[in-house]
């Protein structure tokens, strides 16, 4: 199961590196969204995944499941949405003033791109 999880954590670490150093907007906003992914994962191993255990102490249970990595990954998730949400819409906003989806337009790029035309 650690192997599993440890693979998968690696997965999307790898991947969104890959799509975080892409030219557009797309690719960079889906590499930022499968790194939080990771890192949601990570926290949430952080915490030892305990099986069939209460999430409180109970008087005759001398285990049970930390609360705290769930309560960490419940708020990244609702951050990571809200910070998605604000990404796209400025590189909406990007695309829809300057016509093109591309992440590092300027200097000698834009210029190349002013003689196309």
């Amino acid at each position: 199961m650690e192997y599993l999880l440890a693979s998968a954590i690696g997965a999307l670490t790898a991947a969104g590196i890959y799509l975080t150093l892409r030219l557009r907007t797309f690719p960079v906003i889906l590499g930022i969204s499968m790194l939080t992914y990771a890192v949601n994962l990570f926290l949430f191993a952080s915490g030892r995944i305990a099986i069939n255990l209460p999430p409180v102490l109970l008087n005759n249970t001398p285990t049970y499941a930390d609360p705290l990595p769930q309560a960490l990954v419940l708020t990244a998730i609702v951050i990571s949405f809200g910070m998605t949400a604000v990404v796209v819409l400025m590189a909406l906003g990007a695309f829809l003033s300057s016509k093109n989806d591309h992440v590092n337009l300027s200097g000698d790029a834009a210029d190349e791109q002013e003689v196309g035309k």
